[in-house]
Order: C-alpha cells, then structure tokens, then sequence
C-alpha cells in the first residue's frame, strides 16, 4: 500500500514563494505519473503539475513559469516550488500518483493561502 506524506504549505504574501514536499512510502516500482492537484472549496479538484514515469512535465496554464515541480527518486519525493505566489493560488493542494496499474494515490492535503 502506498501512503503520500506531504508537508510545506501555510500562509504567505503575494509575490513570495512556498515548497511543499510529498514523500511516498510503501511498495511501488514505478509509476505512470505524480504531481500536484488544487482544489478551492466548492470547487473541484485541478491539476497543477505533473511529472510522467518518462520524465515529461506538464503545468497548468495558471502556473506556467512560476511553478517547478521536481522530483527526487532516491528520496521517493516530489516537490513543488511556487514562485510569485498570487491570491488566487490559495487552495488546498494535494500531491498524488498514479501506478502503472491504474491505482491513484493522494496525499492529505495542505493548504496554501495567499494574502493581497
């Protein structure tokens, strides 16, 4: 079973930058792909970021040049350096990933909130 820990998050000014970190634990040897989703209440789940089993990465387009995903394979880590934070980045971001056979993943949760 494959477990998502994620920390980092919490409250910032516009145009200031946050990391958060989501570390895998359990039994996988690979995966099709992991990243980061968003979502603001009431609303539903977005994705931001995403590394491919490949390596392709692929952003939002809200997020493009601004946000950095990367990954760390020795640590079992993904991160997500955000960069000129705006308001309208305040959501809870969840970080997940996708097995090979289908099987997804999510983190807990951590919100990030964005003051003007």
């Amino acid at each position: 079973q494959v477990q998502l820990v994620q920390s980092g998050g919490g409250l910032v000014q516009a145009g200031e930058s946050l990391t958060l970190a989501c570390v895998a634990t359990g039994r996988f040897d690979a995966f099709d792909s992991v990243g980061w989703y968003r979502q603001g209440a009431g609303s539903q789940r977005d994705l931001v970021a995403r590394i491919t089993g490949g390596g392709m990465v692929e952003y939002s387009d809200d997020v493009k040049g601004r946000f950095t995903i990367s990954e760390d394979d020795a640590k079992k880590t993904v991160y997500l350096q955000m960069n000129g934070l705006k308001p309208e980045d305040t959501d809870t971001y969840y970080c997940y990933l996708q097995g090979y056979s289908g099987a997804f993943y999510w983190g807990q949760g951590t919100q990030v909130t964005v003051s003007s």
